[in-house]
């Protein structure tokens, strides 16, 4: 018999429950509205979806997809599927049937948890069994059949490297990937983010949901769950800044996780000064740089509670982090960093070959350590595109200082090429956000015949104010260099945001395209 000399056995992250359920049984673990679950309940419902699940035969490594705006049974079923050794697969509910069925195709679900207002969703070609959250024509109930569920089954064994959850790219070019995180990978993650983002918290906290739990959301829940904090769920169906704002009052919530349009949006609403929230001691951002005008607004309303990190899906957010402590409105802020390693990682700034770069030199961010994914599923392509020498290659530009502070450039794919000098955006943004009656800016380059590639800057005024293109230009000609200024300036009341609150470039140029096309922009 063969011995090994080390186990790659690790905890099933599901466990987390069972732990709460058994120290904090009667103190609450999800709020929603006026629905109040404590662990004890918590724990029997997932206990009962996972029955559920595994009598329609979900088993270990099967896929489970999830259609489903935030409530109590999507963030159940990602323990659910995770008891089971199977795998969460959660998608964007703002998608459209033709996404999710390719997420269907790529993933091979055997299972389908289809919200009840989403029938075309449910029609999808691939998982053997369709279940319904609420009241459906298309399949049962899942809280009915939980209802009479049978025995629940025990705690799959996994391994460090047994897949988890397919974390979906937000595909801001082509088909979205899925990326594999792990079980041990999820687990380093969780004491990773709680060590950086978040430290000291627990079952007096509560914890906010203002974005979709299929992403970046699901993963800081995950966090109070390991801590046992509760989760409290809006009710609104869209984004409401009154009812987060007294939803933080009511539950004294202590901590948010966000993007930075979001987090702009709730420190300019007016709500917010007719709701307490001394509670908060963290607030997160993160899936976007957040430029310097929105960062001061923040600390003058919040206080020092925002905290910064870098990182993408297939990271798990875990690159970089700048907390509390290095926030801050007077000039020693280091303006445009994004912080400094996250703990137990090691960041490089690489050129084309891979060789790492010294301070203040501009190259790839690469990144390798726990945190890092194990590739994308089924696409041997992009992992070979996405690794190198052991580290992973975000794509995203940038450098360093001498002290390990990284400045984020923009997205390679950002960058153009005017005039044979090659433009990142980033910079131009930073300095059009400093106008006093500019909200928000996006900078790309667009193809031109003279040049290659032209700037073009996309504006939205502050609500109640108007601004002007020309005004715009003005305003930058002794702020950066004049080959850097956009040679076209838009001014639009709003700029399109992405299902996640994030502005994506893709749907700005996509508009400013057919708005051209059709004579609406000149």
């Amino acid at each position: 018999m063969t011995v090994t000399p080390f186990s790659t056995r690790t905890m099933n992250l599901a466990h987390f429950v069972e732990q709460q359920a058994r120290r904090l049984s009667g103190r609450p673990a999800l709020i929603w509205g006026e629905a109040v679950w404590d662990w004890a309940a918590f724990d029997a419902r997932v206990k009962a979806m996972a029955a559920v699940f595994a009598a329609h035969g979900v088993g270990k490594g099967d896929r489970v997809l999830v259609q489903s705006r935030n409530c109590n049974q999507m963030f159940e079923s990602f323990f659910a599927a995770l008891r089971l050794g199977a795998v969460w697969v959660p998608a964007n509910f703002r998608g459209a049937p033709d996404d999710l069925a390719w997420m269907a195709d790529l993933s091979g679900a055997r299972l389908l948890l289809c919200d009840a207002a989403f029938p075309e969703h449910a029609a999808v070609d691939g998982p053997e069994t369709v279940l319904a959250i609420g009241a459906a024509d298309f399949a049962p109930d899942i809280d009915a059949l939980m209802a009479a569920a049978g025995d629940p089954p025990p705690l799959a064994p996994v391994d460090r490297d047994d897949p988890a959850w397919f974390f979906f790219t937000s595909g801001t070019t082509g088909r979205p990937k899925a990326s594999v995180l792990t079980h041990g990978q999820l687990g380093f993650v969780v004491n990773n983010h709680l060590c950086d983002l978040v430290p000291g918290i627990g079952p007096d906290d509560a914890s906010l949901v203002v974005a979709p739990l299929s992403h970046g959301a699901g993963m800081h829940q995950l966090l109070m769950v390991a801590r046992g904090a509760p989760t409290i769920l809006p009710t609104a169906p869209r984004f409401d800044t009154s009812e987060i704002w007294s939803l933080v009052e009511r539950w004294k919530v202590s901590n948010i996780f966000t993007v930075p349009t979001i987090l702009k949006m709730l420190v300019e609403a007016p709500e917010i000064a007719d709701h307490d929230h001394s509670s908060l001691r963290y607030v997160i951002y993160a899936g976007a740089p957040m430029y310097r005008t929105d960062q001061i607004r923040a600390l003058e309303v919040l206080g020092p509670v925002i905290v910064q990190y870098f990182g993408l899906g297939e990271v798990t957010g875990a690159i970089t982090f700048l907390p509390p402590g290095e926030h801050s409105v007077g000039d020693g802020f280091r303006t445009g960093t994004c912080g400094f390693p996250r703990t137990g990682m090691q960041v490089e700034i690489q050129d084309d070959h891979g060789a790492a770069l010294g301070p203040g030199e501009t190259g790839e961010i690469c990144v390798t350590g726990p945190a890092v994914f194990a590739g994308y599923w089924r696409n041997p392509e992009a992992n070979a595109k996405s690794f190198r020498d052991g580290f992973f290659r975000t794509g995203d530009l940038g450098h360093m200082d001498a002290e390990g502070y990284v400045y984020i450039t923009g997205r390679a794919s950002d960058m153009y090429i005017s005039g044979g000098s090659n433009i990142y955006p980033r910079e131009i943004e930073e300095k059009i956000l400093q106008h006093p009656t500019v909200s928000e800016v996006a900078v790309f380059g667009m193809p031109d015949p003279k040049w290659g590639e032209i700037g073009v800057a996309v504006a939205a005024p502050v609500p109640g104010q108007s601004v002007e293109g020309p005004e715009i230009e003005a305003f930058l000609r002794d702020k950066i260099a004049s080959y850097k200024i956009p040679r076209a300036f838009h001014v639009w009341d709003e700029i399109p945001k992405s299902g996640y609150g994030k502005m994506a470039k893709r749907l700005v140029r996509e508009e400013l395209e057919r708005r051209l096309a059709s004579g609406q922009d000149a």
